[in-house]
C-alpha cells in the first residue's frame, strides 16, 4: 500500500437537535454585523458513521459537506429542510465537498474517487490531503451536482482532477492534471496540474467547457481554490511538489475574468501562501506561512489572513490563545470572517473574525460541554456551518450557528 502523508492542513479542513430549526434570518447591514449570541442546531442526520462536517452554506440556509459511513467510507452530502441526501460517487467508493463548493442556486462542487485505476499510482490531493478516508489507487475527479445529477469534470488531459468552488453562475473552479511529466514533483506526484475554470453550461454536445488559469511567471503549477459572481478566481501557484501545499503555494494568486494574473500578498514566509475564499467585494482570506523556523523546508506554520481592499500587505488575523497555527476558510459580503485557531493546549477550536477581533466562537454561544471545532463557511446572513464534538456521544456533527438579536 502507498504511504499518504496525513496533511496538517486538513486536520482543519472541513446535533442532536432538530435540523428543521434553523431559520434564516434577515441579512446584517454593514453597521450591524456583529452578533450578541449563537443559536446552534446539530445535525444529528448522517450516512451511517460517526463523522459529518457542513463545509459549506448557501443563502436558502441548505448546507453541503460531507458524512463517513458505516463501511468507513465518505459520500459528499446535502442537508436540507430536515433531511440528508446522498450524493453519491462517480462510481468509486468515497466522494465529498472539500471546500465551500455550494452556490444559492443548489449547485454542487466536490471531489470523487471513479472505477479508473491510475495507471502512475500517484498521491493525488483528494487521498494526500485527507479529503478521502482511505487510499486507493483510483483515479480522483471533480464533480458537479445538480438536480439529483453528479456530472464528472475533464481534466487538463491527465489523469486527476479536483473542483474546489462554485459562483452563482454556475462556473466552477479548481485544478487538474496535465499530461506533462513534470520534473518539480516530488514523491508520488508525477503530473503538472493547473488551475481551471470549467462551465457546464456553456460548453456544446453535453461536454463541460474547460479553461486553465496560467501560474505566476516562472512557476510550473497553478490551482484555483474559489471564485466570486464577478469571475474573479483566487488560488495558488508554485512547484508541482506533491500535490498538496507547500511548494506549490509559493504564491497566492488572484486571475480577474480576463485570466490576468495578480499576485496576492503573503505574511512573509516561504511556503503554504493558500487563498480560500473571495467575496462579493474582492476580499480575500485564507492561510499562509509567517517567517519562522521550519517554513523553508515547508512545515505547516500558517496563519489565516485577510486581504482587502487591494491593500499593499495581508493582514494576519492571529490566532486564539497563543495557538501557533490558524486557517481563515470563508469571508462574507460584511465582511466576517470564520475559520479554526489549533495546535494549541484547548485543542481545535472555531473563530469569528469581525470588527478587527479574533473570536472564539464557543464564547458566543450555550453549548457546553459540546465544542464547535471549526467554523467552515459563512453566508451573507451571518450563518455558519462547520463540525462540533458532542460530548456526550463522541460523534462530530453538522451545525449551523445562527446570529441572534438578543441574549441567549
Amino acid at each position: 500500500m502507498r504511504h499518504i502523508a496525513r496533511v496538517i492542513l486538513i486536520a482543519a479542513g472541513f446535533g442532536c437537535g432538530n435540523q428543521t430549526d434553523v431559520s434564516r434570518p434577515h441579512s446584517p447591514d454593514a453597521k450591524s454585523t456583529a452578533a450578541i449570541s449563537y443559536k446552534v442546531v446539530k445535525f444529528s442526520s448522517s450516512l451511517g458513521g460517526t463523522q459529518s462536517r457542513g463545509m459549506a452554506i448557501n443563502t436558502q440556509g441548505w448546507v453541503a459537506g460531507w458524512s463517513n459511513r458505516a463501511d468507513g467510507t465518505r459520500h459528499a452530502a446535502l442537508w436540507r429542510d430536515g433531511s440528508i441526501t446522498d450524493l453519491l460517487t462517480l462510481g468509486g467508493p468515497s466522494s465529498t465537498v472539500p471546500w465551500p463548493g455550494l452556490n444559492d442556486h443548489g449547485m454542487i462542487v466536490g471531489i470523487s474517487q471513479t472505477t479508473e485505476v491510475d495507471p502512475l499510482n500517484e498521491d493525488w490531493a483528494c487521498e494526500l490531503g485527507g479529503f478521502l478516508p482511505n487510499p486507493t489507487n483510483l483515479i480522483c475527479r471533480g464533480f458537479v451536482w445538480e438536480d439529483g445529477v453528479m456530472r464528472e469534470l475533464p481534466t487538463l488531459g491527465g489523469h486527476h482532477g479536483f473542483a474546489a468552488g462554485v459562483n452563482n453562475l454556475g462556473e466552477i473552479v479548481g485544478w487538474a492534471e496535465t499530461p506533462v511529466h513534470d520534473p518539480t514533483c516530488t514523491d508520488a506526484q508525477v503530473l503538472q496540474f493547473r488551475a481551471v475554470i470549467w462551465d457546464p453550461k456553456s460548453g456544446s454536445n453535453g461536454k463541460i467547457k474547460t479553461r486553465e488559469l496560467p501560474p505566476f511567471p516562472g512557476d510550473s503549477t497553478s490551482a484555483a481554490t474559489a471564485i466570486n459572481d464577478n469571475g474573479q478566481v483566487v488560488g495558488i501557484s508554485g512547484k508541482c511538489d506533491q500535490a498538496v501545499g507547500r511548494f506549490s503555494a509559493l504564491h497566492a494568486m488572484l486571475w480577474d475574468k480576463n485570466g490576468n494574473v495578480t499576485e496576492i500578498p503573503n505574511l512573509g514566509g516561504v511556503t503554504w501562501h493558500t487563498p480560500m475564499d473571495i467575496n462579493a467585494q474582492g476580499d480575500v482570506v485564507g492561510f499562509s506561512n509567517p517567517p519562522g523556523a521550519g517554513d523553508p523546508e515547508g512545515e505547516f506554520i500558517s496563519h489565516a489572513f485577510l486581504w482587502r481592499n487591494r491593500a499593499p500587505s495581508a493582514k494576519d488575523l492571529g490566532t486564539l490563545d497563543g495557538d501557533p497555527v490558524s486557517e481563515a476558510f470563508a469571508i462574507n459580503s460584511h465582511r466576517q470572517v470564520v475559520g479554526i485557531s489549533f495546535g494549541g493546549a484547548h485543542g481545535p477550536r472555531a473563530f469569528l473574525w469581525q470588527d478587527e477581533v479574533l473570536t472564539d466562537l464557543n464564547d458566543l454561544v450555550k453549548i457546553a460541554p459540546d465544542v464547535l471545532l471549526s467554523a467552515q463557511d459563512i453566508n451573507d446572513a451571518g450563518q455558519i456551518t462547520g463540525r462540533v464534538r458532542d460530548r456526550i456521544t463522541g460523534e462530530i456533527l453538522v451545525f449551523v450557528a445562527t446570529p441572534q438579536t438578543g441574549s441567549p
